[in-house]
């Protein structure tokens, strides 16, 4: 891990990239604060703010919510920038060796804060690789490794890998996890059962990291297309389709195969691929092609340090400040009630914690793996 002390030099950058990993951080880092679960509370109930917190609490089994598409959009911003990030080494004199050599240290960081980071969670050693990061180390590492491919290539073993994941679920042969589509029933309940990792509760299986390197893999096609030469409204119709194309199949494919996102089945990750291939277009569209950009940096600022305000929300920095601010934000709860309240101190931790990607951003102090 390093810190990094630089001026931000705008350029050629795409700002829509910036801006779509910053709100992709925003409303993850928004879920640590319980903002979203606070509008649920039953007074709520039939309320446009209670249809709001519903869209961001994940879908008990089967279905797709918005807040489904979250780690999708991490797992795909994420293979935007290796072609990004692998152009600025290479003109930064680095050979793909020395290259190749810091996507493994990466990785394996990544993994291993995953592992930290669910050990925190239990309060002991646990060996529990569902979370995003675990995941991420995953996706990232395969993503890179074809990078080189031509897109065909790639977008062949994008669908290889979602076939292979349909294979091993619907035809795993063990009696008790034979079933593909039921909790804990199912191939990658009985993986993780094999060495101590199993998620009976939530039903998260470790093996998701496999299907969903498909979203890192479009992320690094997304990226390789917007590197190119093409006119900017031809990259945008590309990704549109692309986009349409996925989403409609995922959705189609859906009585066959249900959209599941605990064991991201291969229609979840179609129509949550094109659904976040879409979101992308319409930033890429909004922002570099129509220019209205003078709005994004409030999300943007919180992407430039998005490992450390993960961390650091994930282990105890959201809970230390609610434990600062609660006293006070709490005692008005006797005039406004207690859930507007909840709603309240949600409202100013979530502020504060983008004010730390403020302070950082200020000082461009940048801290990376």
């Amino acid at each position: 891990m390093s810190v990094i002390e630089k001026p931000i030099h705008t350029g050629d950058r795409l700002i829509s990239l910036d801006f779509f990993r910053g709100l992709t951080m925003f409303l993850l880092v928004a879920s640590f604060t319980n903002l979203f679960s606070s509008l649920t509370a039953p007074e709520y109930e039939g309320t446009f703010l209670y249809s709001v917190g519903l869209q961001f609490q994940h879908v008990a089994w089967e279905g797709l919510r918005f807040y489904d598409l979250i780690q999708p959009f991490f797992m795909f911003i994420v293979g935007v920038a290796i072609p990004y990030s692998y152009a600025n080494r290479i003109k930064r004199g680095l050979n793909h060796g020395q290259i190749r050599k810091h996507v493994f240290e990466r990785a394996f960081l990544l993994l291993l804060f995953g592992w930290a980071l669910a050990c925190i969670s239990e309060g002991k050693i646990v060996f529990y690789f569902q979370n995003v990061l675990a995941q991420l180390s995953v996706t990232y590492l395969l993503a890179f490794l074809i990078m080189k491919k031509s897109a065909t290539t790639q977008i062949i073993i994008s669908f290889l890998l979602l076939a292979v994941t349909e294979a091993l679920y619907r035809g795993f042969p063990i009696e008790g996890f034979n079933h593909p589509f039921v909790p804990n029933e199912n191939f990658g309940t009985w993986l993780d059962l094999q060495y101590g990792g199993a998620n009976l509760v939530g039903h998260w299986v470790s093996f998701n990291a496999i299907p969903t390197t498909a979203h890192t893999i479009w992320g690094v096609l997304t990226a390789q297309l917007l590197m190119s030469d093409r006119q900017p409204m031809r990259k945008f119709k590309v990704l549109l389709i692309a986009g349409v194309v996925l989403m409609v199949a995922g959705y189609a494919l859906s009585p066959v195969t249900p959209i599941i996102k605990r064991i991201c089945t291969s229609t979840f990750v179609m129509a949550s691929g094109g659904w976040t291939i879409l979101a992308l277009a319409f930033s890429y569209w909004l922002i570099d092609i129509k220019k209205y950009k003078n709005w994004t940096l409030f999300f943007a600022i919180v992407g430039m340090n998005s490992l450390f305000i993960y961390l650091f929300a994930h282990v105890g920095g959201t809970g230390l400040i609610r434990s600062v601010i609660a006293p006070f934000t709490m005692s008005v709860s006797g005039l406004i009630g207690e859930s507007a309240a909840k709603i309240g101190t949600n409202f100013i931790v979530l502020f504060l914690l983008w004010y730390i990607c403020y302070w950082l951003y200020k000082r461009r102090i940048f801290i990376k793996i």
